[in-house]
């Protein structure tokens, strides 16, 4: 029996990597997801994936920096599914530097982006959750565990060199973390954290192509790893490895299964066995 049947699951940034990976687990055990990308091809391509193996989603495209983006992104929810109940504010990316040389608009973009944008949906979802329980107990019917699962790294609870903006907003998401684990326990929301370690995606593959970049949001991001760094970091795993997509995606997964529904404001690393 799958353990999410009937949850509807908002996922940001599930156009790719990791965040497609949550999607297409979260689909494959019941949940309807709301997939989110800042383009229509790669949500196009999570949904196909979802429905070609027998689930349902709907996307929600746009930039989660955007002021209009946690409304229409809930909205999109309640319009398809009814209701929200699992929220993974996944969706991100680096924009590296020493502090020295790091700009204004560097740090601002990847705070706001690993920070303020997950406080804005999940602001944007507390009206919606309450009423769904104040519904509820007015009926006298139980109210379900719903759950929150946040992404943050080991940047966030280590720090890492060249990284000030993201480690900074990746522990501050930690903080935010525990805290609506505080609020939300009256609603029966689970709020937890996710840390990465080394996982390979697009912006960390082994490359030896030192000018390798992607285009995010109009800006030229640079990506990918030295090999020799690459075999050096995972060398330092005590597993050996990097982690897969799928290795991501299952620790986001346990989070949100009803076995941990009395595990809340927790920090759940995912580093194969390093830890910093």
């Amino acid at each position: 029996m799958n353990k999410l049947n009937g949850r509807t699951a908002l996922v940001t940034g599930s156009g790719r990597g990791i965040g497609q990976a949550i999607a297409r687990k979260l689909a494959a055990e019941g949940a309807r997801v709301v997939v989110n990308d800042l383009d229509a091809d790669p949500a196009k391509e999570t949904i196909a994936q979802i429905e070609a193996a027998g689930g349902e989603a709907v996307a929600c495209l746009g930039d989660v920096l955007h002021d209009d983006f946690p409304q229409r992104f809930v909205d999109t929810a309640q319009q398809a599914y009814g209701g929200v109940d699992i929220i993974v504010n996944n969706a991100g990316y680096t924009w590296d530097n020493v502090v020295q040389k790091m700009s204004d608009e560097q740090w601002d973009t990847i705070v706001d982006l690993h920070l303020k944008a997950p406080f804005r949906i999940l602001r944007a979802a507390q009206p919606v959750i309450s009423a769904a329980v104040k519904k509820a107990r007015a009926a006298g019917e139980p109210v379900h565990c719903r759950k929150v699962v946040n992404i943050s790294s080991m940047a966030g609870t280590g720090g890492n060199v060249g990284q000030a903006n993201y480690s900074a907003a990746k522990a501050g998401i930690l903080g935010l973390t525990k805290t609506l684990a505080k609020e939300w326990g009256r609603y029966n929301v689970t709020v937890n954290a996710v840390a990465y370690g080394l996982i390979r995606t697009r912006l960390t593959e082994a490359t030896a192509d030192s000018d390798a970049k992607i285009e995010v949001g109009g800006r030229e991001i640079k990506v990918g790893l030295n090999p020799d760094l690459m075999a050096t970091m995972e060398r330092s795993i005590p597993l050996g490895r990097a982690g897969t997509v799928e290795d991501a995606a299952g620790a986001v997964y346990l989070l949100c299964i009803p076995e941990s529904d009395y595990i809340s404001g927790q920090t759940l690393l995912c580093g194969g066995g390093f830890s910093v």
